[in-house]
């Protein structure tokens, strides 16, 4: 089963070649979580209906279980998705 999810491995990191990635997975279900970042559908995310970033669920995944890229967030989400990991995790 492949679920989308959201890259939040540094730059610098990705451009060392991991063979191991941080993700936070996205889900349909949304709940009024401080924890979740809401994502509107448009033309650039390519998500089909209204997504949470689900950042209490950050995971480390195996390089080789990516599928493609299907969108991108843009700057102003992923900034929200920073600083609800940052939250969470005490940075």
């Amino acid at each position: 089963m492949t679920r989308p999810a959201i890259v939040v491995t540094a730059r610098r990191v990705l451009r060392g070649s991991p063979n191991v990635i941080q993700v936070v997975p996205l889900t349909r279900t949304l709940r009024d979580s401080g924890a979740e970042v809401l994502i509107p559908p448009d033309d650039d995310n390519g998500l089909d209906t209204p997504s949470a970033v689900q950042c209490q669920h950050v995971r480390s995944v195996a390089v080789a279980r990516v599928t493609g890229q299907r969108g991108n967030i843009g700057p102003v989400t992923l900034g929200q998705v920073r600083n609800t990991l940052a939250l969470l995790l005490d940075l």
